[in-house]
């Protein structure tokens, strides 16, 4: 963290638990003493803070109002991290996109009023913030509420859930008897991981797909969070499953400039060979998501492994061609 952050930090801890030694500062902004000692004291001569060393108690207080000596103590303006940033004024986003006749709506506004008050800590209004930091959210699908509420009531109460689900993969629509374990937004969208009665085995369903629900009376079956994330958390994307493939990318050197930065899965790995191109290697374990995250990137990416992936790849490469 840098110095400005480190000093919202020691004026935290010590509002916290009224005093704090030297030792526990130090531990908890991870610095060498005589980097906390320059800071302790910045605080004090350049920014009037009243701080003491209370010697009784071993550690650092602030000054009560009566024993106070000098001008205002007040801290410099703090800019928000990217994370934390990127969180509240997502947070707002998502709010802000609530279905107006949803349940939530009674809560919006004095959640939105407390998302204000945070962003205004800074120098900076939480207007100015909004309209000069823009989030925009992509391929966002509709989002059926009653299917929704009633995924997300079963999840919590642990019961099952009784649905009409439409497969955009073949066009069809089944009924089936799922036990929800875990709600999941992804890209934009609402996943539902569950235990699929039916198929007798973890799926992951797009919510906006599900046409009809109902609430059973049954209880849920229970699986694991391990078993939950060696099927739908170990291999690529939100398609996911226990085989898993090594997919292997080579990007050119223009493109690695960009794709270098980028995290395509945890496991992932890479290099950058002699001639500046991206080498990406990572597991999958259904290939319809990746294969329209690597057509996206065109000739500025070659597929290296495994083949059933390069043939699946220049199979859409030749349909695309027959269309033009």
């Amino acid at each position: 963290m840098n110095r400005t952050e480190r000093l919202y930090k020691i004026d935290q801890l010590i509002h916290d638990r009224r005093q704090v030694s030297f030792k526990e500062l130090g531990e908890a902004l991870e610095v060498s003493p005589a980097t906390l000692k320059r800071d302790l004291d910045y605080l004090r001569s350049r920014l009037n803070a009243p701080i003491v060393w209370d010697r009784e108690a071993g550690g650092y207080r602030f000054e009560s109002a009566g024993e106070q000596v000098g001008g205002q103590y007040e801290l410099p303006g703090l800019w928000f991290n990217s994370s934390e940033a990127h969180a509240l004024l997502t947070m707002q986003h998502l709010l802000l996109n609530l279905d107006s006749g949803g349940l939530l709506t009674p809560h919006v506004q004095p959640l939105m009023a407390r998302l204000n008050a945070l962003l205004g800590t800074s120098e900076h209004t939480a207007e100015e913030i909004r309209k000069r930091v823009l989030i925009f959210g992509l391929g966002k699908r509709d989002l059926q509420l009653a299917h929704f509420e009633r995924a997300g009531s079963a999840l919590l109460r642990r019961k099952r859930l009784l649905i009409g689900y439409f497969s955009r993969g073949t066009g069809e629509t089944s009924e089936r008897e799922i036990s929800p374990q875990r709600l999941v937004h992804y890209r934009e969208n609402w996943y539902l991981d569950a235990w699929c009665h039916t198929r007798n085995a973890l799926r992951s369903f797009s919510v906006d797909s599900i046409q009809h629900s109902e609430v059973l009376e049954k209880r849920a079956k229970e699986v694991s969070r391990q078993s939950m994330d060696a099927v739908l958390g170990a291999g690529y994307g939100i398609f996911s499953g226990r085989k898993l493939q090594w997919a292997k990318l080579r990007f050119t050197p223009e493109r690695a400039r960009w794709v270098a930065q980028e995290r395509w899965h945890p496991k992932q790995k890479s290099q950058i060979t002699d001639d500046g191109a991206y080498l990406l290697e990572f597991p999958y374990a259904d290939d319809r998501e990746l294969l329209m995250d690597i057509l996206k990137f065109g000739a500025e990416v070659t597929v290296l492994a495994p083949p059933s992936l390069v043939a699946r790849v220049r199979d859409e490469v030749e349909k695309i061609r027959a269309k033009y």
